[in-house]
């Protein structure tokens, strides 16, 4: 592997040859080909159904995992999906994930959905995306997957086939007979065939695909963004994206030694490719627990036990699960790990402090987007790592912080606040969306994607985000579009305006809210205005956790709500809460704009304060804050 310390280390890997130059696989299956064929016994990928470190697991070596994606792929392939065809997979982690995800990018187009979507947003992704295949889940205790995909593919004509994964093979007797009597039954009201994964993948051959494989770079993969409203944005991910984050994994961080626990998504660019295609990459070892990762039952009660069971090196997570973790004392040897990879959300400094003080490891901050096949940058595993900056741009990745002027874009300067704006090969330039329309007005300088991220480059080469020009609400990495929520409250007749932002969280990062204005001379609660909203937004997580009644909201010269006013009302709420609850004598002051580190809460003290303890409680919010 090469040093990653700094952005010299960086530099380096660069002037070995430029990137078209280095000798790599042009599509995934000789990807995975060239990893099965040097490392064919070692481990590849486990799963274990339950949670406990003493619960059966089942790992598939490299050779077997390459078997079991060209079963994969040559069923696709046998049910009419070409390479422009898409095979969409609505299931938690399993196995038949990750040969799902592999399997349909070799045979056609890849298409990962979120099961925590509703039917509706499921159907409408299936349309957008023009699927042919469908694998989900058979019918099984204690998961509605089943239901919603069967909803969603009645109003999606086009899936033809629909594959049925079932989890009750992980499972040992006395469940795995119980199951059959207890399982949920599920009206189809679909004409699509419905078939048994398991079963049809077996009757493929192993050894060989039985069609040629492709010839060249092509889109294999689409992730959608969000989906929370009815027309999910769809990105495209061509093989060279897949590659170059599993060459970035690789060559800075992993070798066959290694292993990932991995309790996130797999229809989550951060799992499918800075994990799994980083494995592809080095032959390391991913260890994926329980169908719904972290939040599978007694994931975070057992997870230093895993650990150690594992004997995991690297772990993959989020600032809420850091929170979730600290909570729970270090009760297994974690002597293995090496570090812990962050990503989705800003990491509070008090919870990099906690982790780093109980397990002796330290947290890299990273930062990727869909639109970019995932990885940008990171924080130096062998390096400095700056808290609360995402790092320095990986190898071959351009980073330019812009502004856009009449005259056109000019560069910002160190520490000036900017667009951030993103070049590498995992960028498709030009058509980063599968509609035309939404890629307009998406790149600068032709090559540059824009990522509606607001940041700063500093002296020593490292990025830091200091909000987004987007407003999206980010919970928990969970992104939420405030239009949805808005759209809502101006469905009531009460409503004049509303205005959605993110609120802070100690342990989301942000939670939804709202405030509104009403119309003149009507009037309305805010419970009544919960309700209306309740069942007109289409997922639970971005239902607002507090709505406001305002006089009148905040806005600029052109009648458009000004949100940085909503944010500075949201940010004195919260924290004075914080505060008040910690007793601790000190308010916010004022909320004042900060060029390099956006809004910044500014307190005083009403009395006697411990600033130890104000530092620590604040600590747990991503926000900044100041003695006035």
């Amino acid at each position: 592997m090469a040093r990653f310390a700094t952005v010299y280390d960086r530099n380096a890997v660069e002037r070995e040859m430029d990137y078209a130059k280095r000798d790599l696989p042009v599509t995934l299956y000789g990807f995975l080909d060239a990893v099965s064929t040097k490392f064919p016994s070692r481990p590849a990928v486990s799963f274990q159904l339950l949670s406990g470190p003493d619960d059966p697991a089942v790992t598939l070596s490299w050779a077997e995992l390459r078997q079991e994606v060209t079963r994969a792929a040559n069923l696709f392939r046998s049910l009419g999906v070409g390479e422009g065809d898409v095979v969409a997979y609505l299931l938690p982690n399993a196995l038949e994930t990750v040969t799902t995800l592999l399997g349909g990018a070799v045979a056609g187009i890849v298409n990962p959905i979120n099961p925590l979507l509703e039917a509706e947003q499921i159907a409408g992704i299936l349309r957008e995306t023009k699927a042919k295949v469908l694998v989900t889940l058979k019918p099984f205790p204690k998961t509605d997957i089943a239901q919603k995909a069967a909803k969603a593919v009645a109003n999606a004509p086009g899936v033809k086939a629909v594959l049925e994964v079932d989890l009750n093979r992980y499972l040992t007797p006395p469940k795995k007979w119980i199951v059959p009597f207890i399982r949920p039954k599920v009206q189809a009201h679909h004409k699509a065939r419905v078939l048994s994964y398991g079963q049809e993948t077996r009757k493929m051959p192993a050894d060989r695909l039985t069609f040629a494989d492709s010839t060249g770079d092509r889109v294999a993969a689409y992730f959608h963004t969000g989906g929370t409203t009815g027309m999910p944005k769809v990105a495209q991910h061509k093989y060279s994206g897949m590659v170059y984050n599993g060459w970035l994994g690789a060559t800075l961080l992993f070798d066959e030694t290694d292993v990932l626990i991995c309790p996130l998504p797999l229809f989550h660019v951060f799992a499918a490719y800075p994990i799994l295609m980083s494995c592809l990459g080095s032959g390391a070892h991913v260890v994926f627990p329980t169908p719904a990762g972290y939040r599978g039952d007694g994931v975070f009660d057992n997870f230093w036990k895993l650990i150690e069971r594992w004997k995991v090196s690297f772990v993959i997570t989020v600032p809420t699960a850091i929170s979730a973790l600290m909570q729970r004392p270090v009760n297994a040897d974690v002597s293995s790990l090496k570090t812990a990879i962050s990503g989705s959300a800003p990491l509070p400094l008090e919870l990099y402090n906690r982790f780093k003080a109980a397990t002796g490891v330290e947290i890299a901050e990273g930062y990727g987007l869909t639109e970019a096949t995932c990885l940008v940058s990171c924080n130096p595993v062998d390096g400095e790592k700056k808290v609360g900056s995402v790092g320095i741009p990986l190898p071959y990745t351009e980073i330019r912080i812009l502004r856009a002027t009449p005259e056109g874009f000019h560069q910002c300067g160190t520490d000036e606040v900017g667009e951030i704006c993103v070049a590498n090969p995992g960028v498709f330039e030009g058509s980063t969306y599968t509609e035309a329309d939404k890629n307009h007005d998406l790149f600068a300088a032709e090559r540059f994607l824009r990522t509606g991220d607001l940041g700063r480059m500093d002296a020593d080469g490292y990025l830091w985000i200091t909000g987004r020009a987007k407003d999206l609400i980010i919970r928990g990495g969970h992104n939420i579009d405030p239009a949805e929520i808005e759209e809502a409250l101006l469905s009531h007749p009460a409503v004049a305006f509303a205005g959605a932002i993110g609120q802070p969280d100690s342990f989301a990062g942000e939670l939804p809210c709202a405030y509104v204005e009403l119309v003149a001379g009507k009037t309305v609660t805010v419970e009544e205005l919960l309700d209306h909203v309740r069942g007109r937004i289409h997922e639970r997580a971005a239902v607002p956790k507090h709505i406001e009644i305002m006089e009148e909201l905040p806005k600029t010269a052109v009648g458009k709500i000004f949100k940085p006013d909503l944010r500075r009302l949201a940010i004195t709420r919260v924290y004075d809460a914080a505060l008040a609850d910690a007793d601790l004598n000190v308010r916010v002051k004022e909320v004042v704009e900060d060029k390099k580190r956006g809004l910044v809460a500014r307190l005083e003290k009403t009395g006697a304060v411990d600033e130890a303890a104000v530092a620590q409680k604040l600590g747990e919010f991503t926000r900044p804050w100041d003695w006035a």
